[in-house]
């Protein structure tokens, strides 16, 4: 078989285990499990005036989740660390695991308690998880659209090695290169945290998509990769890689095979307007290539199998792609059929762990 052949669904499921770092593991949080680690002031807010947030994206009618992700414990699929070792750290062999907690910590309306759910958030996902199991790491929950607020909880852990990343969701109440971010980049780069900007989010008023609200959770679910690509050309030409030059940038639960249109389409437009951004100094698919990195769950897949080859040559190359699972959600990707196509060994090599191990700085083996 060459490697641009189709893999067989059969072969699929029964490849050799292949060790990973999965990219995307979401630790969910059963009811009440912050309570612990909030103040008596804003537990009792929390109880008392409970959430104001912006509204979002939702799942459609059922589960969430893969119906064998739930454990025989009774928690949400996904809230208990022991059935999570059992079913998938050690089940798929799983070098590391970046957790990506789906909270409302970041989104809430008022700066102060965001910050303090934020604070509870981290500090549940350090006890709870990264102390009991090492090989996790997790993304740090900010109150993102508080500027102040979320350099100090960037201030706070950034020497904690457990946290690899500041996590954003896709949908945020401006482009992500907006002037209102910048100090919480800078407060990233400082301590050289990369920041994962993940699937979800939304903002009250506002449709979440670029033409109005969609009829359907197919075409949220289809469409979100346009809210991605918005942040791509809005970091871009805001100008925030010149002004910080290490910053690097993952795209989480987006996909992948609109990057090189839109790389193609940025320059060709900046070479016709760039006296508009004089602060973007490179041609637009430079940045792309040197600040962006992405996930590969979920993956597009042409009707032509070994086409994918094709989408990785117009990348440029494949050492910015990172595998995930999205465990345990319903859209899971199993790694041993997670590609249509049979991959050389030292390219699944890069994709399954070594491609995440170097832009998470994580280290070669776990030592006792």
């Amino acid at each position: 078989m060459t490697e641009t052949q189709t893999l067989p669904r059969a072969a699929r499921r029964t490849a050799a285990k292949q060790m990973i770092i999965d990219c995307d593991i979401h630790n969910v949080m059963a009811p009440g499990a912050l309570e612990p680690y909030l103040s008596n002031r804003w537990l009792s807010h929390l109880k008392t005036f409970g959430s104001r947030q912006h509204s979002g994206n939702v799942y459609p009618k059922g589960s969430p989740a893969r119906y064998d992700a739930f454990p025989p414990s009774g928690l949400p699929a996904g809230a208990d660390l022991g059935f999570m070792q059992k079913q998938h750290l050690d089940g798929l062999n799983v070098e590391f695991g970046i957790l990506g907690p789906l909270s409302s910590s970041g989104s809430q309306l008022d700066p102060e308690f965001s910050a303090a759910l934020s604070t509870a958030t981290n500090d549940w996902q350090i006890k709870e998880w990264l102390e009991p199991e090492p090989r996790l790491r997790a993304g740090m929950i900010v109150p993102a659209e508080h500027s102040e607020q979320a350099v100090a909880e960037i201030e706070r852990l950034a020497g904690h090695p457990g946290f690899v990343q500041v996590l954003l969701v896709a949908r945020s109440a401006a482009p992500l290169g907006d002037r209102r971010y910048w100090k919480m980049y800078e407060a990233a780069a400082r301590h050289d945290l990369p920041i994962g900007i993940h699937y979800g989010g939304g903002v009250r008023g506002v449709p979440i998509s670029s033409a109005g609200w969609p009829s359907f959770y197919l075409e949220d679910h289809a469409g979100m990769s346009a809210a991605f690509q918005a942040h791509v050309a809005s970091l871009i030409f805001g100008g925030i890689f010149d002004r910080l030059p290490n910053l690097r940038i993952a795209l989480i639960e987006g996909g992948f095979a609109w990057l090189p249109s839109l790389a193609w389409r940025m320059d060709t437009h900046w070479e016709r307007f760039r006296a508009e951004v004089p602060q973007v100094r490179r041609r637009p698919s430079e940045y792309v290539r040197d600040h962006f990195w992405m996930t590969t769950q979920p993956m597009e897949e042409p009707h032509r199998p070994a086409d994918l080859h094709k989408v990785f040559e117009h990348l440029g190359g494949t050492d910015k792609v990172m595998f995930s699972t999205d465990y345990p959600h319903w859209d899971f990707d199993h790694p041993a059929h997670a590609f249509q196509v049979r991959l050389p060994a030292a390219l699944r090599d890069s994709i399954y762990t070594e491609n995440a191990r170097a832009f998470y700085k994580l280290p070669a083996r776990i030592t006792d």
